[in-house]
């Protein structure tokens, strides 16, 4: 023990040994291993966690904190995507991150390369959780387990020092709220929390022993099962060879109107299920139900003079689209980078905590108006036009529900990615599909954009530049971007390509020509169709966010995007492999009168 008096003086100090915090304490050690990093966790590792899903952002961080190879060996299911059912449906339909047609088998321990980019994993937390503290003690970073903070000494916007149960008190540089829910930084600093969402749900799980698994794909590949019943929908999670996490989430509401003890509202759940229950017909229960409330928040505030709030602590989003351990492991980085640059003595660093709140704050965000998106798509809920409509709202849009509800459908949350627009670990084709088969209207509604024109043009009117920061290798680099109102455009990735194609080839044909050509020359780890599509995608998202402009000459062929779909195992619909795009001539049927041009700013 040390004495109170006498502090211990460090570069960093994280509260919480979780992901977040794991990643924090990795990247600075790996960048500037003279720091002197000490994670400071309440729990005795291993400890279990919910959250277990995971999306492919993930992969580039867990590789470059060095930990992947761990990860990998550690013989964790393969996520390549979900298999959902919906409101009122009896249809199951999937989605995939990497289509079933391009997942090869491959032995495994496997490296972080190929395919593997583009999936994801499922994991066991309490082993996951703990590979990631080690890896941060193998590191160099100085862990402390079962410690718990007693006292937070602030001024202002500054942290002076925090003690720890034993008295022992730490002076640092940098304070990190890695905490979790917790948020014990944050609430000691009383910065308050929004609840942007109109739902208030309750969790209640436990863990299976021998469960099958609902879909098997080559070595250790599979699908999470999302399933929706009367009142909530039940999540099925394989975590390893025998293990299983099953779970149920439902409104807060429900659970007070049943009066039921938990473990009696879990098994009336199950009950409800029979896919589930054909799943784990020769599987044991675990028989230690554990509950949780999931209320989407976010901190009002997440830096300060000397702290950052990262992970959970900065906010939490409602879990059906599994963003939260992606959110946690993305924050983390972005705190760590900016950390290091101040020890680099930036004069960036102002400006670099200002993007990261402002980020943070727009991602969290986002992950909440999907999900409540999704949840009000259910049978249970209603309004989900009117629903759209405050989402559009909140984006500054002035619009009736039928057109928020087509700006949403067409891919209204975009700018995610620096790299590729998407939402919660899908692209643009998956949110539209998701949109979808979400809506009632799955025709005029969700037509794609770019069907209606043939020929296109870079629209930058109005456009301020601006700089982004781009984190890469231990350094902050600047990328050039484009801001029109809410709208972001960042000049990278597939935004870059299509605004260079698009510049050189305004017709249709031509620019699906060079992009093929330019991305089958392009090193790509994956078959340059799943790239096209994106590409085709980006071009979507660009035009209906006003930043290229379309026109119709009837002169010229269109294209039309074929959206269905197709069977996969045991009937399930799933998402289209590929963007399949045929070239026609004469009016779209669901055009009333020719387009005359498109791509102004709503």
């Amino acid at each position: 023990m040390v004495s109170e008096n006498a502090a211990v003086k460090v570069d960093v100090v994280i509260v919480g040994g979780g992901p977040s915090g794991s990643t924090v304490g990795t990247l600075l050690k790996k960048y500037r291993p003279d720091l002197k990093v000490v994670i400071l966790e309440k729990e005795k590792f291993p400890r279990e966690h919910v959250g277990e899903s995971q999306l492919p952002a993930i992969g580039p961080i867990l590789d470059e904190m060095g930990v992947w190879e761990k990860v990998e060996e550690a013989n964790f299911p393969i996520k390549i995507g979900g298999t959902y059912r919906w409101g009122t449906s009896k249809e199951l339909w999937a989605f995939e991150f990497l289509p079933l047609s391009k997942f090869k088998d491959e032995a495994r321990p496997a490296q972080f390369k190929g395919q593997r980019v583009f999936t994801a994993f499922q994991v066991e937390r309490a082993r996951y959780d703990k590979i990631l503290l080690d890896h941060a003690r193998e590191m160099g970073v100085e862990v402390h387990e079962e410690t718990m903070v007693r006292s937070v000494d602030s001024a202002g916007s500054e942290i002076k020092s925090i003690t720890t149960q034993d008295g022992t008190r730490y002076e640092a540089k940098h304070f990190v709220d890695c905490s979790g829910y917790a948020g014990v930084l944050r609430k000691a600093l009383g910065v308050k929390v929004d609840v942007p969402s109109k739902l208030k749900n309750m969790a209640v799980w436990d863990y299976w022993d021998n469960a099958d698994w609902a879909i098997e794909v080559g070595v250790g590949g599979t699908r999470v099962e999302v399933l929706s019943i009367s009142a909530g929908w039940i999540w099925f999670i394989p975590l390893g060879p025998t293990r299983t996490s099953i779970g149920y989430i439902c409104p807060v509401e429900h659970y007070k109107k049943m009066n039921m003890k938990p473990e009696e509202l879990y098994q009336h759940a199950i009950a409800q299920e029979p896919r589930v229950q054909e799943l784990i017909k020769n599987a044991t229960q675990d028989g230690e139900v554990r509950t949780t409330h999931d209320w989407s928040y976010i901190s009002e505030k997440m830096v300060g003079d000397n702290w950052f709030l990262a992970g959970e602590s900065a906010g939490f989003a409602d879990p059906i689209l599994a963003g939260g351990m992606t959110l946690a492991h993305s924050s983390a980085r972005e705190v760590a980078y900016i950390i290091l640059a101040d020890f680099e003595e930036s004069n960036e660093v102002t400006w670099l905590k200002k993007r990261y709140e402002e980020t943070q704050t727009r991602r969290i965000r986002q992950y909440i108006r999907f999900a409540d998106y999704w949840y009000f798509a259910n049978g249970q809920f209603t309004d989900l036009e009117d629903l759209t409509k405050e989402i559009a709202a909140s984006e500054g849009l002035k619009m009736n529900s039928k057109e928020a509800f087509r700006w949403l459908s067409l891919g209204g949350f975009t700018d995610e990615d620096f790299f590729l627009p998407g939402l919660g670990g899908l692209d643009l084709v998956a949110v539209k599909e998701v949109a979808r088969r979400l809506s009632k209207d799955t025709d005029s509604e969700l037509e794609w954009e770019l069907t209606k024109f043939n020929t296109f043009k870079l629209n930058l009117t109005g456009a301020k530049k601006e700089t982004m920061p781009l984190y890469n290798g231990g350094k902050i680099h600047k990328i050039e971007a484009y801001r029109r109102g809410n709208k972001l455009l960042p000049a990278i990735g597939q935004f870059k390509l299509v605004m260079e194609l698009i510049s050189k080839h305004s017709d249709i044909t031509q620019f699906m020509q060079a992009a093929e050509m330019h991305l089958r020359h392009a090193e790509q780890h994956i078959q340059s169709s799943v790239t096209l599509q994106q590409c085709v995608a980006t071009l979507e998202m660009m035009l209906v966010d006003g930043w290229i402009n379309g026109k119709y000459n009837p002169k010229r062929p269109r294209i039309t995007v074929d959206f269905t779909g197709g069977k996969t195992e045991q009937g399930i619909r799933d998402i289209p492999d590929e963007l399949r795009v045929h070239y026609h001539d004469g009016i779209p049927e669901a055009a009333s009168e020719t387009p005359s041009e498109a791509g102004s700013e709503k």
